[in-house]
């Protein structure tokens, strides 16, 4: 894909009006690339001038303070702080809600202060401001999704109501699962929970909210999340649902629906 990053466009005297910050999932997970093709296809549609950092780009070391190594975080965080404010960058867009919270809410204390913003509450925008616009033929039409709340995104920042917006413009039969919104599940992964190995109990957690999803009846389980992506894949894997079962990220779903 054609993506200019932040260098290119400094060198051509250009600012962009957006950073995309990728994060690493997005970067290399094979399953959350295709999320992040998926969003900048919307950006490029729309003709956004929006910049990625490419090399340059960091993880912002939330896995690291998650896990309890307060020094690794730092040093990660300065880097970033000083490079996003090298670029003069006032505004970043991301699809991870890791990514998300922590330039959000802990980069300002150390020097980071930035307008970030997570890419379903960026589509929100988008689809009040009546730019994306859907084909006649939606093939998301009449079907039954069902959204998950990300942590980080839902209860570290209140935000519930971007993502099913979005969802609502695809004409399609949205349904709850019984712990969403503020009561919904972790899907395990949060808390750098994805990179350790799991603790003594009796069902993994990602395999208890598929198990809930999938009692919904719905044919896509909308995520927000890479992680939380994976671990829902793998629950539809375990319950040997992916004949019926699709996991999408909202991204996906709208660049797919999209003129």
């Amino acid at each position: 894909m054609n993506i200019p990053t932040i260098a290119e466009m400094k060198l051509n005297g250009e600012q962009p009006e957006v950073l995309f910050w990728v994060g690493c999932a997005g970067s290399y997970d094979l399953r959350a690339q295709k999320i992040t093709k998926a969003f900048a296809t919307i950006l490029n549609k729309l003709e956004i001038k929006f910049a990625i950092l490419g090399k340059e780009e960091m993880c912002t070391g939330d896995p690291a303070r998650r896990a309890g190594n307060e020094f690794l975080f730092q040093m990660m965080a300065y880097n970033n702080i000083q490079l996003l404010n090298n670029y003069e960058i006032k505004k970043i867009v991301t699809a991870c809600p890791h990514c998300f919270n922590i330039l959000k809410n802990e980069y300002p204390e150390l020097g980071g202060n930035y307008e970030v913003i997570h890419h379903t509450t960026f589509l929100q925008q988008l689809i009040d401001d009546g730019k994306i616009k859907l084909t006649d033929s939606n093939s998301f039409k009449g079907k039954r999704i069902t959204y998950h709340d990300s942590c980080y995104l839902g209860r570290s920042n209140n935000i519930y109501e971007a993502p099913r917006k979005v969802l609502e413009i695809l004409d399609a039969d949205l349904v709850e699962m019984k712990r969403c919104r503020s009561n919904g599940l972790c899907c395990g992964a949060g808390g750098a929970q994805m990179f350790k190995e799991d603790e003594p109990g009796d069902k993994r957690i990602n395999t208890e909210r598929t198990e809930e999803a999938i009692a919904t009846g719905a044919s896509i389980i909308a995520s927000a999340c890479p992680f939380c992506n994976t671990m829902l894949t793998d629950g539809v894997k375990n319950a040997e649902k992916e004949a019926d079962v699709r996991v999408m990220d909202v991204a996906e779903i709208i660049a797919a629906s999209m003129e």
